[in-house]
């Protein structure tokens, strides 16, 4: 397009391509710290970690972002200078298009590294969203854990500024973060655990092997810091019950450890990953039974200790059933060397493309691997022959499948599928991609299981006040079977 500046600086030289107009091209060149030439209409930069040698040009409203792997930076420096008529056509094309709050404006002299320290500062500062959310739901900073184990330097500091002491560590370096943080923190220690029979295997990433407590906790004691707790996580899809009752063996002999060496410890945090779901191959009254007889041997009741648990699958999991529809599809040959001849036909297969996909809300996929199986919205005439099927998200590349090796009676365009259970990782951890909008929820409670809830709140809090507060939950048969029951662990309390 007439017109269009395009613009690279490297770390070693600057370099930048340009087109004036129809039938017009500049190339410049400039040894770093050289200034940079007066150029007609805008100078940019788009730089990233990594050293990517050619950057895709900002995307609109990009002035900065935080990502995985790391700050996308476009900033543009502003020149006063007569512009030529070819460029004032192309601001006023882009007049709908740019607005001067999409960007980040700087004045000449200022450098990318200038920028970058500005940005990275304040992108540290936000990602305590997490603890912000939790105290603004009223929870005490005495009743917060930051169970996880890695955390930014950031993220301690506006711990220790709101109050939360409780944090979690199993290694010598982040005990020393804290420490230099965190002068008022009290210690949870995260053990690994015994994940053989997890899908989700945590350990691999999370927790201190057993032989190198000792020496963490005397770390702790030197630079007067007190270990209060041990936790450890199991890790999602356990199918042997028996792994809590090793871990809790293990933590005993922590807590041990411990007083050996003068921590006082009373918090024993059991992890999460329980099953939400009828039908899991492992039901979670069976893991309660084996977590109940296990804290009766190592931490029976009366001990002082108090028990945490992470219940967030278990309540969520089910809580969700999705509906998406099928943008396109189409039918493939299947490579199967022989089957031609035994048929004498040659065998295909349909794929259907979704508008969600494993970046989005089936991330589940990968953090389970699991393989959704829809049901039909339309149920179809048990004479419809089956296909052998697949389903993609929107993903242009190869590794958004959905499920596969799926039998199904031909499906069309605009179909739905529905997929239950799927509340956990799944809205939450998902993101829009290539411009798809969100999915929209909708939250339903039964009459039942709401007239129930507003017999547990307090008067104060019964009917419009209270609708705030109960937006948020959403398994309405859960909550009408559990509103009358005790705690599933009856420890010395529960946090």
């Amino acid at each position: 397009m007439p017109g269009i500046l395009r613009w690279r600086v490297c770390s070693s030289d600057f370099q930048a391509w340009g087109s004036g107009g129809p039938g017009i091209s500049r190339q410049y060149s400039h040894s770093a710290g050289a200034s940079a030439p007066q150029l007609p209409l805008l100078f940019g930069v788009l730089h990233k970690f990594r050293g990517h040698r050619r950057p895709p040009l900002a995307a609109p409203g990009s002035g900065s972002r935080e990502g995985g792997r790391g700050l996308c930076v476009a900033y543009f420096l502003r020149r006063r200078r007569q512009l030529h008529p070819d460029h004032r056509i192309l601001l006023l094309g882009m007049a709908g298009y740019l607005s001067e709050t999409d960007f980040v404006m700087v004045e000449e002299g200022f450098s990318t590294r200038d920028l970058l320290e500005e940005l990275t500062l304040g992108a540290s500062q936000a990602t305590t969203a997490e603890m912000e959310l939790v105290q603004r739901i009223g929870i005490p900073a005495s009743k917060i854990i930051y169970a996880n184990p890695c955390k930014q330097i950031a993220q301690i500091k506006y711990a220790a500024k709101h109050g939360v002491r409780l944090l979690s560590f199993d290694n010598e370096m982040e005990l020393a973060k804290v420490v230099k943080s965190h002068s008022s923190a009290k210690m949870v220690l995260c053990i690994a655990a015994d994940h053989s029979h997890s899908l989700s295997r945590l350990s691999l990433k999370f927790g201190a092997l057993l032989k190198s407590c000792r020496q963490l906790l005397q770390n702790a004691k030197k630079s007067h810091v007190e270990v209060v707790g041990v936790s450890f996580h199991i890790g999602s899809g356990c199918a042997d019950p028996q792994a809590y009752a090793r871990s809790i063996s293990d933590a005993r002999l922590v807590f041990e450890m411990g007083a050996e060496l003068g921590h006082r410890m009373h918090i024993l945090d059991l992890g999460g990953g329980f099953p939400g779901v009828e039908g899991a191959k492992v039901r979670f009254e069976e893991i309660a039974s084996v977590i109940n007889s296990a804290l009766d041997l190592y931490f029976p009741e009366g001990c002082g200790v108090d028990i945490l648990a992470k219940l967030g699958r278990y309540y969520v999991t089910s809580a969700f059933t999705l509906a998406v529809s099928i943008i396109a599809k189409k039918e493939v040959l299947l490579d199967q060397p022989g089957r031609e001849e035994q048929t004498g036909s040659t065998p295909t297969a349909m794929v259907y493309h979704l508008h969600e996909g494993i970046y989005g809300i089936f991330n589940s996929v990968l953090f389970d691997d699991t393989c959704p199986t829809p049901v039909l919205q339309k149920k179809p005439s048990t004479e419809q022959p089956l296909h052998s099927s697949s389903l993609w998200g929107p993903a242009v590349e190869g590794c958004d499948c959905v499920a596969e090796s799926l039998w199904l009676p031909q499906l069309h365009v605009g179909d739905w599928l529905v997929f239950e259970n799927m509340g956990a990782y799944t809205v939450g951890m998902g993101s829009p991609f290539g411009g798809t909008q969100t999915c929209r929820i909708t939250y339903a409670m039964s009459r039942v299981a709401w007239e129930a809830l507003q017999e547990a709140l307090p008067p104060a809090q019964r009917g419009e006040d209270a609708e705030g507060v109960c937006k948020p939950l959403s398994c309405g048969w859960e909550i009408t079977d559990t509103l009358c029951m005790g705690p599933v662990f009856t420890p010395a309390s529960i946090m």
